[in-house]
């Protein structure tokens, strides 16, 4: 039971509440965890009329990227485990569709993710990855609530 864990790393509070989740399950089950980072380069306005160079900006974000999945990395081995990882970029899209794609080529058993738990006009704005997972995962989703905002 939930012995591959995919756990989408973004370096945020909430992100790494998952994270520790995600290990607290390995350890309990013998699981095998898998750190999955998304590049998110449709960020960038690409239209060449802004004047930005976008190619200098992708090439930030992807060693941002990897450095997210080193920490992630070392903080999972700390505990006694060996992580795999692996980092994608996305030009377009969601992120949450890479997430769940790597979860079905990896063949995860579960998702374990942080969630800002935004509510009203900031979730109807700015999405939800965590939900888009959820409703396109084939596996179960353990989402880890951020304790940010909580008194």
């Amino acid at each position: 039971m939930y012995e591959r864990i995919l756990v989408p790393v973004d370096g945020s509070d909430a992100s790494n509440r998952g994270l520790h989740e995600a290990i607290r399950l390995a350890k309990a089950l013998g699981g095998e965890v898998r750190l999955v980072h998304i590049v998110d380069d449709s960020a960038l306005a690409l239209n060449p009329e802004t004047g930005i160079a976008a190619a200098p900006l992708v090439a930030d974000f992807a060693e941002g990227g990897k450095a997210i999945l080193e920490d992630a990395r070392s903080l999972v081995r700390a505990e006694g485990l060996d992580p795999s990882a692996v980092l994608h970029e996305n030009f377009a899209g969601r992120v949450a569709d890479l997430i769940v794609e790597e979860a079905r080529k990896w063949r995860a058993e579960v998702i374990v993710m942080g969630t800002h738990g935004r509510r009203g006009v900031r979730h109807v704005v700015l999405g939800s990855d965590a939900q888009a997972v959820v409703q396109r995962a084939e596996v179960p989703v353990l989402l880890v609530r951020s304790t940010r905002g909580k008194k």
